[in-house]
């Protein structure tokens, strides 16, 4: 695939290059809009730009699912509000890329069709931008049209979120009505946006706007609920599959177009020995600083479909029988044992070939929690520094189904077999975990339904970046963040070799300590949403306002 891939990376990488800071300074593009713009091939290269700056790799450690070698300020509510934040900068870029694009766009000599093509990927990605900020961020200024020195919009307030979120979807919807479908995009394409994309991306903010208003108390949960189903729904009808190998799916195998599962991705390469656009996700996760912590693990079923945690880390009420208790673990390994495959997928176990060599639990080589990520590791990435070329995948069909099964599950507090059989069953059956999550199951067992299809998602997404928006849209935040980050459970010096117990921070049941619930904090009038940086309250003259109580 990375011959299809090489044409698009090249155009990537060259396109010209739209400059800007923040949300006061928006220069014009350094080409000269009368010698642009005529042809498709001027929309082709202006909306490269867009898929150039689309977010590839970088360890998310905000949670308490993933640690790196220092400590996180989100995750441990150590934050200051900083002068300047490139989560704020670097998404008005992007929106600013998208503006320019729509309003220079028009003037191209083409047909109709063609031309709403590229506006609509020009408004996807200022979806997709306005949707990462208001995340973060709540309120934040609505800009449609790209501005000048001298534009009143530089002082303009804060927007609204709900008025955002109605401009998300409206763009989106555009995008859905212009994009080609995921069977009519050339496989030479592969990589730009389709409708697939456009659905799946309202359905996640339409799941993330919903669950948030429901469960924070904040407006009408009921209409993006409906939102997220339908979209999700729509994605399912454009014959999308999941990839047979979850642990290749993140690999250079799963790459291209042949992978339905794939629906957006950002592409790398075209190849490690020409690395035109490279990431160090491989060694990232040898140096610890993509480090999984117990905290995850315990999100993990049994192999009879059982729990032995609850999702905030506190005991279930139902145990697996397979729970060995963690006083008892005798082994590194035990913990690991007749567990949901995809542990094993996403986990090292002590022994099985790891990075360049036999994984030996320790602390000395980055990973603070003792446990080394699997998931997405590559040999050949891994080989020089920065030149990783395995593309990264921004949304994908397994998130979509999740999606919908939680949205479906919120709206209408309840769930059929049936769609959980299109769903969460999917899911497991793919990793050849053969317990069926049902309405039965879940009323004999005294379990939550609520509760498992949370797992699902945690479980099925671990470690791609969703923990932490879905502990804030949960409202679980200010019950896990505060909570000591775990990890391996220190055995014996057989299998530790070359670690002394003596170095290590270990509990009363000889478990490692990554980080102390002493040195955590989370505050729940302020901690669920960013600080807005000092420099955009200033250029605004205080219009734009601070989020409530950072100081």
């Amino acid at each position: 695939m990375r011959t299809i891939n090489k044409k698009l990376i090249i155009l990537f990488v060259t396109a010209f290059y739209f400059t800007g800071c923040s949300l006061d300074r928006f220069p014009e593009t350094q080409l000269s809009n009368k010698d642009f713009w005529n042809s498709e091939n001027d929309l082709i290269n202006a909306c490269n730009r867009l898929y150039q700056q689309l977010p590839g790799f970088s360890p998310d450690n905000r949670s308490t699912d993933n640690m790196g070698q220092g400590t996180n300020q989100i995750s441990a509510g150590s934050r200051a509000i900083p002068n300047e934040d490139a989560n704020w900068t670097d998404a008005y870029q992007r929106i600013f890329t998208a503006n320019n694009i729509l309003e220079q766009g028009i003037k191209a000599q083409v047909s109709d069709p063609i031309k709403n093509r590229y506006l609509a990927e020009a408004r996807f990605f200022r979806a997709y931008n306005y949707f990462d900020l208001i995340k973060k961020y709540g309120d934040v200024p609505l800009l449609l049209k790209t501005l000048s020195l001298g534009s009143p919009e530089l002082l303009m307030p804060r927007t609204p979120r709900t008025t955002v979120v109605a401009q998300i979807y409206e763009d989106l919807d555009f995008a859905a009505t212009w994009l080609p479908t995921r069977a009519a995009l050339p496989a030479a394409q592969f990589g730009r946006a389709t409708k697939s994309a456009a659905w799946a991306l309202k359905a996640r903010v339409g799941l993330y706007e919903g669950t948030r208003a429901k469960f924070h108390g904040q407006g009408d949960w009921q209409s993006h609920l409906t939102a997220a189903v339908n979209a999700a729904t729509l994605v399912m009808g454009e014959g999308h599959t999941l990839y047979a190998d979850y642990q290749k799916l993140f690999l250079h195998e799963a790459e291209g177009p042949t992978n339905t599962e794939n629906i957006l991705v950002k592409i790398y390469g075209p190849s490690n020995t020409n690395v035109l656009l490279g990431h160090n996700n491989s060694r990232d996760l040898e140096n610890g600083r993509i480090a999984p912590t117990r905290n995850l693990l315990r999100s993990y079923l049994y192999a009879d479909g059982l729990p032995a945690w609850k999702l905030d880390n506190s005991p279930s009420a139902k145990k697996s029988n397979f729970f060995i208790q963690e006083a008892n673990e005798t082994s590194y390994n035990d913990v690991f044992s007749n567990r949901d495959p995809r542990v094993g997928m996403t986990f090292y176990k002590m022994g099985e070939e790891a990075y360049q060599r036999p994984w030996v639990p320790t602390t000395s080589l980055g990973s603070r929690t003792a446990f080394a990520g699997k998931k997405g590791f590559s040999k050949l990435d891994n080989a020089i520094n920065n030149q990783a070329t395995v593309d990264k995948m921004l949304i994908r069909y397994g998130e979509v189904l999740v999606t919908l099964a939680e949205a479906k599950y919120e709206l209408n507090g309840s769930i059929s077999d049936a769609d959980l059989e299109l769903t969460i069953n999917r899911l497991r059956s793919r990793v050849g975990f053969n317990i069926k999550l049902t309405n039965a199951f879940v009323v004999n067992n005294n379990l939550d339904m609520r509760e498992e299809i949370r797992r699902e998602r945690i479980v099925e997404l671990a470690l791609e970046g969703f923990h932490y928006d879905d502990m804030i849209r949960w409202k679980l935040a200010e019950v896990v963040m505060p909570q000591s980050l775990l990890g391996a459970k220190y055995t014996n010096a057989n299998e530790w070799v070359g670690t002394n117990s003596s170095s290590l921070n270990l509990n009363n049941e000889n478990i490692v300590i990554a980080e102390p619930a002493s040195a955590r904090s989370f505050k729940v009038n302020r901690d669920y949403l960013y600080p807005i940086p000092f420099n955009e309250i200033n250029l605004s003259d205080n219009n734009v306002v601070q989020n409530p109580n950072w100081q």
